[in-house]
């Protein structure tokens, strides 16, 4: 997916017009991880990290999807 939503916390950079950090996209993900290793603190030994990584971007885009 190419939507990033943009910059998470974007700040004006007025002398060279660009931003940089996290996308809102990773921001998304980032809370979706969260939210799923909290609610099951043994979700890692369940699943693999990277499945883990996968769904949360899948829940991130949903979010960009949603907001669209």
């Amino acid at each position: 997916m190419n939507n990033t939503g943009g910059p998470a916390f974007p700040s004006a950079d007025f002398e060279h017009h660009e931003y940089t950090g996290m996308t809102l996209r990773d921001y998304f993900a980032a809370k979706a991880m969260q939210a799923m290793l909290s609610d099951d603190p043994d979700y890692h030994q369940k699943y693999k990290f990277i499945d883990l990584a996968d769904f949360s971007y899948q829940c991130a885009d949903a979010m960009l999807k949603a907001g669209s």
